[in-house]
């Protein structure tokens, strides 16, 4: 009996300290950047004909044969949200992909930045599969996640893609995406203004849950902040973790002289912390909102090629898009336990339902060797 109570007490004395070892508050997480070509082949730049001269649009690319997989990201994010999502995908099917950064994010340049309507973004596409394969485009499978997502129903609607096979959006519902837009001001002014560094910038996206994979966070949350321009000390702007805070203090004239060398060594130090702030500002882009988002069931039903809808958790559904379901008009999938961005929560999980979808419909096939 002694010789059990010992062996006990012990296993749970080593349980413990694992336990600790591994999440206790000594054990701390790495938030540092991955860089893009550790999941992508290769990035270029396309260049394309706009009305005000020439756009340049950022692609990052994967595989060499097999159907093209156009991703297309959510406001806010850019092409870098898909890295993990690339490299497992890549690796369940035969398949080629092409992540794009949209107008006016990530590291696209465009002449006219600040004209986001569902048409111009749906044309920018276009133009984007046009310049990188002429007349003849290879099949097109188009995916988008959120903004993305209504920007690739319109897409496809417009028929841009003259090659399209099919059409996956991610976490967005017409009806859902509307009533959200009440509270997306609020949202986005509870967000910090600025991040320290881009290690603070991650570690806030994933303790506030905007991305619940740390690995996706570490290689996309570069592509959504960028190191500010000018210094910011004077801005009064504050970051809600703390390590981001920068704030003007308010002095008495007669240090006027003291304070002034003060701030001249505060701005130094501030350079010095490569301040990063967001490199989108969404709520300037509110007049384009409803655009994307209005009559989006309607517009997803009619699109006649093989759809999939993927959701975070049960969504609400419309009247249009309920019966269209229960007519087969296309397939839908929730996944559980996953914030909006689906697809970098659970990358494994979209590129099981995405390839599942797409060997069902004989656009592909699965790779040799892999089990599924």
């Amino acid at each position: 009996m002694r010789v059990s109570l010992s062996c006990n007490f012990l296993l749970n004395f080593l349980y413990i300290v694992v336990f600790l070892q591994w999440y206790g508050p000594g054990r701390k997480r790495d938030f540092s950047p991955l860089p893009w070509s550790q999941y992508f082949e290769t990035m270029e730049d396309v260049e394309v004909e706009s009305e005000n001269g020439k756009d340049i649009s950022l692609i990052y690319c994967s595989g060499s044969h097999g159907p093209v997989l156009l991703l297309l990201h959510g406001g806010g994010h850019s092409a870098l949200s898909w890295a993990v999502f690339t490299a497992v995908i890549c690796s369940r099917i035969n398949c080629r992909v092409v992540a794009m950064d949209l107008r006016a994010h990530g590291d696209t340049k465009v002449k006219n930045p600040d004209d986001l309507s569902a048409d111009t973004m749906a044309k920018d596409i276009g133009k984007v599969v046009e310049a990188l394969y002429g007349e003849n485009p290879p099949p097109i499978m188009i995916i988008g996640h959120s903004m993305g997502g209504a920007i690739a129903v319109h897409t496809a609607n417009a028929n841009h893609i003259p090659s399209l096979l099919g059409l996956c959006v991610i976490d967005v519902v017409e009806g859902t995406a509307m009533d959200a837009l009440n509270s997306m001001q609020n949202f986005l002014r509870s967000r910090p203004k600025t991040f320290k560094s881009l290690e603070n910038a991650i570690e806030w996206s994933v303790k506030s849950g905007q991305i619940r994979n740390i690995e996706s966070a570490r290689v996309s949350m570069g592509g959504q902040v960028k190191k500010c321009e000018e210094s910011t000390s004077s801005s009064g702007v504050s970051n809600s973790i703390g390590e981001g805070i920068i704030e003007e203090e308010e002095e008495e004239e007669a240090e006027e002289e003291s304070n002034k060398k003060r701030m001249k060594e505060d701005d130094q130090e501030i350079k010095k912390e490569c301040i990063f702030t967001w490199r989108v500002e969404l709520s300037k882009t509110e007049k384009y909102w409803e655009g994307w988002f209005r009559g989006l069931s309607a517009l997803f039903l009619t699109c006649p090629v093989p759809k999939l809808l993927l959701l975070a958790g049960v969504d609400r559904l419309d009247k249009d898009l309920t019966i269209g379901q229960m007519q087969g008009k296309f397939q839908m999938q929730v996944l559980p336990q996953c914030g909006h961005a689906v697809h970098e929560d659970a990358p494994e999980k979209v590129a099981d339902a995405l390839a599942t979808f797409m060997v069902r419909h004989k656009f592909t096939e699965f790779k040799e060797g892999y089990l599924w």
